[in-house]
Protein backbone atom coordinates (compact mmCIF):
# COMPACT_ATOMS: atom_id res chain seq x y z
CA UNK A 1 0.00 0.00 0.00
CA UNK A 2 1.35 3.84 -0.85
CA UNK A 3 1.18 6.55 1.82
CA UNK A 4 -0.80 8.55 -0.72
CA UNK A 5 -4.16 5.87 -0.80
CA UNK A 6 -4.12 6.78 2.90
CA UNK A 7 -5.92 10.02 4.12
CA UNK A 8 -6.32 11.10 7.43
CA UNK A 9 -10.34 10.37 6.77
CA UNK A 10 -10.54 7.77 4.60
CA UNK A 11 -11.82 5.40 7.34
CA UNK A 12 -14.43 6.36 10.17
CA UNK A 13 -12.18 4.36 12.67
CA UNK A 14 -10.38 6.67 15.32
CA UNK A 15 -7.03 6.73 15.85
CA UNK A 16 -5.55 7.64 19.18
CA UNK A 17 -4.28 11.17 19.22
CA UNK A 18 -0.73 11.36 20.73
CA UNK A 19 0.48 14.68 22.10
CA UNK A 20 4.04 15.58 23.98
CA UNK A 21 4.89 12.61 26.39
CA UNK A 22 1.99 10.82 26.19
CA UNK A 23 2.69 6.97 26.10
CA UNK A 24 1.76 5.19 23.06
CA UNK A 25 -1.51 2.61 23.07
CA UNK A 26 -0.48 -0.47 23.31
CA UNK A 27 0.81 -2.56 20.29
CA UNK A 28 -2.81 -4.41 20.24
CA UNK A 29 -4.20 -1.82 19.41
CA UNK A 30 -2.84 -1.75 15.74
CA UNK A 31 -4.74 -1.72 12.45
CA UNK A 32 -5.13 -5.30 11.61
CA UNK A 33 -5.67 -6.92 7.83
CA UNK A 34 -9.19 -6.15 8.13
CA UNK A 35 -8.73 -2.84 8.26
CA UNK A 36 -7.44 0.21 5.43
CA UNK A 37 -3.79 0.54 7.05
CA UNK A 38 -2.60 -2.63 9.06
CA UNK A 39 -0.38 -1.94 11.28
CA UNK A 40 -1.74 2.28 12.01
CA UNK A 41 -0.96 2.23 15.56
CA UNK A 42 -1.88 5.84 16.09
CA UNK A 43 -1.43 9.49 14.65
CA UNK A 44 -0.62 13.14 16.31
CA UNK A 45 1.97 16.11 15.66
CA UNK A 46 4.82 15.25 18.02
CA UNK A 47 8.18 14.50 16.07
CA UNK A 48 10.71 15.22 18.74
CA UNK A 49 14.01 12.85 19.93
CA UNK A 50 12.40 11.98 23.44
CA UNK A 51 9.40 11.00 21.37
CA UNK A 52 11.09 8.83 18.43
CA UNK A 53 13.84 6.74 20.78
CA UNK A 54 10.40 6.06 22.78
CA UNK A 55 8.60 4.67 20.03
CA UNK A 56 11.72 2.83 18.43
CA UNK A 57 12.16 0.75 21.97
CA UNK A 58 8.67 -0.24 21.54
CA UNK A 59 9.29 -1.09 18.08
CA UNK A 60 6.92 1.44 16.77
CA UNK A 61 8.10 3.79 14.27
CA UNK A 62 6.38 7.33 12.05
CA UNK A 63 5.47 6.65 8.25
CA UNK A 64 3.68 9.70 6.48
CA UNK A 65 3.40 11.69 3.82
CA UNK A 66 3.09 15.77 2.97
CA UNK A 67 -0.80 16.27 4.16
CA UNK A 68 -0.62 13.94 6.59
CA UNK A 69 -0.41 14.07 10.50
CA UNK A 70 2.16 12.16 11.96
CA UNK A 71 1.33 8.52 11.78
CA UNK A 72 2.66 5.90 14.14
CA UNK A 73 2.77 2.55 12.95
CA UNK A 74 3.72 -1.36 14.08
CA UNK A 75 3.36 -3.78 11.50
CA UNK A 76 2.71 -7.84 12.31
CA UNK A 77 4.21 -9.49 10.84
CA UNK A 78 7.57 -7.50 10.97
CA UNK A 79 10.65 -7.72 8.30
CA UNK A 80 13.52 -8.20 9.98
CA UNK A 81 17.50 -9.12 8.33
CA UNK A 82 18.87 -11.44 11.09
CA UNK A 83 22.62 -10.39 10.15
CA UNK A 84 23.66 -14.13 10.09
CA UNK A 85 21.32 -14.58 7.33
CA UNK A 86 22.62 -11.84 5.11
CA UNK A 87 23.29 -13.52 1.59
CA UNK A 88 26.02 -12.15 -0.30
CA UNK A 89 25.42 -13.35 -3.69
CA UNK A 90 28.25 -13.50 -6.02
CA UNK A 91 28.26 -10.21 -8.07
CA UNK A 92 27.66 -7.97 -4.77
CA UNK A 93 30.85 -10.07 -3.05
CA UNK A 94 32.51 -9.42 -6.44
CA UNK A 95 31.60 -5.56 -5.94
CA UNK A 96 32.88 -5.82 -2.57
CA UNK A 97 36.44 -6.92 -3.18
CA UNK A 98 36.61 -4.25 -5.99
CA UNK A 99 35.48 -1.61 -3.77
CA UNK A 100 37.83 -3.20 -0.57
CA UNK A 101 40.63 -3.22 -2.45
CA UNK A 102 40.13 -0.04 -4.32
CA UNK A 103 41.95 2.84 -2.15
CA UNK A 104 39.47 5.46 -3.70
CA UNK A 105 36.99 3.28 -2.04
CA UNK A 106 35.97 3.88 1.48
CA UNK A 107 32.97 3.07 4.15
CA UNK A 108 32.62 5.99 6.44
CA UNK A 109 30.13 6.50 8.86
CA UNK A 110 28.22 10.16 10.15
CA UNK A 111 30.48 11.86 7.88
CA UNK A 112 27.60 13.29 6.02
CA UNK A 113 24.10 12.43 7.87
CA UNK A 114 22.21 15.28 6.20
CA UNK A 115 23.60 14.49 2.76
CA UNK A 116 21.81 11.31 3.19
CA UNK A 117 18.83 11.44 4.34
CA UNK A 118 17.92 14.15 1.62
CA UNK A 119 19.66 11.62 -0.84
CA UNK A 120 17.68 8.93 0.84
CA UNK A 121 14.29 11.39 -0.19
CA UNK A 122 15.11 12.36 -3.33
CA UNK A 123 15.59 8.79 -4.39
CA UNK A 124 12.34 7.07 -6.12
CA UNK A 125 10.53 4.21 -5.10
CA UNK A 126 8.52 1.19 -6.87
CA UNK A 127 4.39 2.46 -6.52
CA UNK A 128 5.38 5.69 -4.66
CA UNK A 129 4.54 8.34 -6.36
CA UNK A 130 6.28 10.57 -3.84
CA UNK A 131 8.39 10.27 -0.75
CA UNK A 132 7.60 9.69 2.72
CA UNK A 133 11.03 11.48 4.01
CA UNK A 134 9.03 14.82 4.00
CA UNK A 135 10.96 18.17 5.28
CA UNK A 136 9.99 17.69 8.96
CA UNK A 137 10.94 13.90 9.05
CA UNK A 138 14.63 15.07 7.65
CA UNK A 139 14.83 17.90 10.31
CA UNK A 140 13.56 15.33 13.45
CA UNK A 141 16.31 12.29 12.28
CA UNK A 142 18.86 15.20 12.29
CA UNK A 143 18.07 16.22 15.77
CA UNK A 144 18.11 12.25 16.51
CA UNK A 145 21.31 12.28 15.24
CA UNK A 146 22.88 15.09 16.92
CA UNK A 147 21.67 13.04 19.86
CA UNK A 148 23.60 10.06 18.54
CA UNK A 149 20.60 7.72 18.28
CA UNK A 150 21.04 8.03 14.39
CA UNK A 151 23.62 6.66 11.99
CA UNK A 152 24.26 7.02 8.48
CA UNK A 153 26.33 4.66 6.48
CA UNK A 154 28.09 5.96 3.32
CA UNK A 155 29.64 4.51 0.29
CA UNK A 156 32.39 6.79 -0.94
CA UNK A 157 34.82 6.77 -4.40
CA UNK A 158 37.06 9.32 -5.05
CA UNK A 159 35.79 11.49 -2.32
CA UNK A 160 32.33 11.69 -3.77
CA UNK A 161 29.35 10.51 -2.24
CA UNK A 162 27.87 7.97 -4.48
CA UNK A 163 25.59 5.58 -1.89
CA UNK A 164 24.67 4.79 2.08
CA UNK A 165 21.75 4.73 4.34
CA UNK A 166 20.75 5.83 7.73
CA UNK A 167 19.40 4.24 10.53
CA UNK A 168 18.53 4.22 14.00
CA UNK A 169 20.70 2.67 17.25
CA UNK A 170 18.93 1.55 20.55
CA UNK A 171 21.27 -0.52 22.77
CA UNK A 172 22.38 -3.71 20.06
CA UNK A 173 19.01 -3.06 18.61
CA UNK A 174 19.86 -1.11 14.44
CA UNK A 175 16.83 0.06 12.80
CA UNK A 176 17.17 0.10 8.98
CA UNK A 177 15.21 3.47 7.51
CA UNK A 178 16.31 3.98 4.15
CA UNK A 179 19.36 3.93 1.17
CA UNK A 180 20.23 5.43 -1.82
CA UNK A 181 22.24 4.72 -4.92
CA UNK A 182 23.68 7.11 -7.56
CA UNK A 183 26.03 4.12 -8.54
CA UNK A 184 25.43 0.20 -9.25
CA UNK A 185 25.66 -1.35 -5.42
CA UNK A 186 25.97 1.67 -3.85
CA UNK A 187 23.44 1.13 -1.30
CA UNK A 188 24.14 -2.43 -1.66
CA UNK A 189 27.78 -2.06 -0.58
CA UNK A 190 26.35 0.38 2.32
CA UNK A 191 23.97 -2.14 3.35
CA UNK A 192 26.57 -5.08 3.25
CA UNK A 193 29.04 -2.54 5.49
CA UNK A 194 26.32 -2.30 8.22
CA UNK A 195 26.07 -6.19 8.40
CA UNK A 196 29.84 -6.17 9.04
CA UNK A 197 29.69 -3.53 11.89
CA UNK A 198 26.73 -5.57 13.39
CA UNK A 199 28.40 -8.62 13.45
CA UNK A 200 31.68 -7.34 14.47
CA UNK A 201 29.57 -5.26 17.62
CA UNK A 202 27.35 -8.51 18.70
CA UNK A 203 24.02 -6.72 16.97
CA UNK A 204 22.10 -9.96 15.74
CA UNK A 205 18.97 -7.96 14.13
CA UNK A 206 18.50 -5.04 11.97
CA UNK A 207 14.57 -3.81 11.71
CA UNK A 208 13.39 -3.75 8.29
CA UNK A 209 9.67 -2.48 8.90
CA UNK A 210 8.22 -3.19 5.89
CA UNK A 211 8.69 -6.66 3.56
CA UNK A 212 10.06 -6.23 0.11
CA UNK A 213 11.29 -8.32 -2.27
CA UNK A 214 15.02 -6.33 -2.56
CA UNK A 215 15.28 -6.80 1.03
CA UNK A 216 14.10 -10.79 0.94
CA UNK A 217 16.48 -10.95 -1.96
CA UNK A 218 19.40 -10.13 0.10
CA UNK A 219 18.29 -12.07 3.24
CA UNK A 220 15.98 -10.31 5.11
CA UNK A 221 12.28 -12.37 6.26
CA UNK A 222 9.17 -11.66 8.54
CA UNK A 223 8.84 -12.28 12.38
CA UNK A 224 5.63 -11.67 14.20
CA UNK A 225 4.74 -8.93 16.10
CA UNK A 226 5.36 -10.75 19.58
CA UNK A 227 8.60 -12.05 18.71
CA UNK A 228 10.21 -8.77 17.23
CA UNK A 229 8.90 -6.83 21.14
CA UNK A 230 10.47 -9.70 22.35
CA UNK A 231 14.02 -9.09 20.77
CA UNK A 232 13.42 -5.30 21.96
CA UNK A 233 12.83 -6.03 25.38
CA UNK A 234 16.25 -7.73 25.58
CA UNK A 235 18.65 -5.65 23.65
CA UNK A 236 17.79 -1.88 23.55
CA UNK A 237 19.02 -1.54 27.24
CA UNK A 238 22.56 -2.61 26.62
CA UNK A 239 25.13 -0.43 25.88
CA UNK A 240 25.51 0.63 22.39
CA UNK A 241 28.70 0.34 20.24
CA UNK A 242 30.87 2.84 18.91
CA UNK A 243 29.69 3.71 15.86
CA UNK A 244 33.00 3.69 13.19
CA UNK A 245 33.90 1.32 10.19
CA UNK A 246 37.00 -0.78 10.83
CA UNK A 247 38.41 -2.05 7.32
CA UNK A 248 38.83 -5.77 8.90
CA UNK A 249 35.14 -5.59 9.23
CA UNK A 250 34.94 -6.82 6.18
CA UNK A 251 35.91 -10.17 7.11
CA UNK A 252 32.52 -10.93 8.32
CA UNK A 253 31.22 -11.33 5.29
CA UNK A 254 33.82 -12.01 3.06
CA UNK A 255 35.54 -15.53 3.08
CA UNK A 256 38.72 -14.67 1.97
CA UNK A 257 39.78 -11.14 3.24
CA UNK A 258 41.06 -8.64 1.26
CA UNK A 259 45.07 -8.31 1.21
CA UNK A 260 45.95 -4.56 1.61
CA UNK A 261 46.67 -1.88 4.21
CA UNK A 262 43.95 -1.38 7.08
CA UNK A 263 41.80 1.39 6.33
CA UNK A 264 40.07 2.84 9.16
CA UNK A 265 37.31 5.80 8.72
Amino acid sequence: MSLSDLAPTTSPKQLPWLVAGQEFPPLQQAWDHTDPAPGLLAAGDTLDVETLTRAYSHGIFPWFSHGQPVLWWSPDPRMVLHTRNFKLHRSLRKAIVHFANDPQCEIRIDTAFQQVIEACSGSPRPGQSGTWIVPSMQASYLALHRAGWAHSVETWVDGELIGGLYCVNLGTMVFGESMFAHQTDASKIALAALVCFCRANSIEMIDCQQNTSHLAFLGAGEISRNEFSDHLRRHVAHNAPFWHFDFRYWDEILTTAPRMALKIS
